[in-house]
């Protein structure tokens, strides 16, 4: 090992300790859904949402620790029909957009940080271009704006190529007549009426993602998948987005909206790790040639996942530097 990556490695933050929240709670954002938040971390310090990603991924006590208690009042919430947040249907990414500013003015809050990854970039970039006013920064990680051609890299031609293997296995419930448009086939039945079959697609539309999420593949993160209870909300939340192509008037509508976000200047990160194949570089490149102000960094070393030794310690700095907002 060279003494530059040795020095490297020595850099390399890692995540807070682990804390419990002092507030928890259930918002009624409407007459049918209860959204599932808490906070964490400084009662009076400088309010941060974590958002998280899938759609349908829901929150962990990990997500906590990005922030460094002393200085941040850390919010987290389960997006509609992810964790503890109910029930799954009347799930768009307008809604969730509302939600997040009904959860802001529902716990006091002037303005925050935005911290999102994957699907959490997404509804960060469409909450700060709806709502810039309520934003101080934006913490983004592994970039997806839900173009066509960032689907179809996924989840129809692409990553197959990597990961061959895995691919079979994603392929598998789906009749190779309908293997022309998969996204569809597995919406179709996920939100089918035939349980057994939710729950076979679910486990493979899971498996997926989790297979190729990092550089190496993690059998804690496959194992994830073979949970049924969080994989059909997982798999069945995604394909439901997926499929309306995030509920977005035009497939480019997240990148060309990236003005407002300059006009209100609000400072932001964008951390991408480069051999990512869930949210491939290409987009994180478009969005930073689109909003040059914004810091750009890649992680050399890594894939999608924020769990990466690279892509962690690149989080947890950008929230550190965030503190002086």
């Amino acid at each position: 090992m060279s003494t530059q990556q040795q020095q490297q490695q020595q850099q390399l933050r890692d995540l807070y300790p682990q804390i419990e929240p002092f507030d928890t709670g259930f918002l009624k954002v409407d007459d049918t859904h209860s959204i599932y938040y808490e906070q964490s971390g400084n009662r009076d310090g400088k309010p941060v949402v974590f958002l998280h990603g899938g759609p349908g991924g829901g929150t962990s006590g990990e997500d906590r620790r990005y922030f460094d208690p002393a200085v941040y009042r850390i919010v987290l919430f389960d997006q509609r029909g992810a964790g503890k947040s109910t029930p799954y249907e009347n799930n768009d990414t307008w809604s969730l957009v509302a939600d997040i500013e009904k959860i802001r003015t529902h716990l006091h809050i002037p303005k925050w940080v935005v911290f999102g990854g994957s699907w959490g970039s997404t509804l960060a970039l469409a909450y700060a271009q709806t709502h810039p006013e309520s934003v101080k920064g934006l913490i983004l990680r592994g970039i997806f704006t839900l173009r066509d051609s960032e689907i179809q890299w996924f989840y129809q031609e692409g990553a197959s190529h990597v990961f061959p293997d895995v691919w079979e296995d994603y392929l598998a419930p789906i009749p190779p007549t309908e293997h022309g448009d998969l996204v569809t086939a597995y919406h179709n039945r996920l939100t089918g009426p035939d349980t057994a079959e939710q729950l076979r697609c679910a486990a493979s539309w899971s498996k997926w993602e989790c297979a190729t999420s990092r550089l190496f593949i993690d059998p804690a993160m496959l194992a994830k998948s073979s949970n049924p209870t969080w994989s059909l909300a997982f798999a069945r939340i995604e394909s439901h987005y997926f499929h309306h192509r995030g509920f977005f008037p035009t497939p480019q509508h997240i990148l060309d909206n990236v003005p407002t976000i300059r006009h209100h200047n609000i400072p932001g990160v964008i951390i991408q790790g480069r051999y990512d194949m869930v949210c491939p570089f290409r987009t994180a490149w478009d969005l930073h040639k689109r909003w040059p102000e914004a810091e750009f960094v890649v992680v050399e070393d890594a894939g999608h996942s924020a769990r990466e030794v690279g892509v962690r310690s690149r989080l947890v700095e950008a929230a550190d530097k965030f503190r002086d907002l």
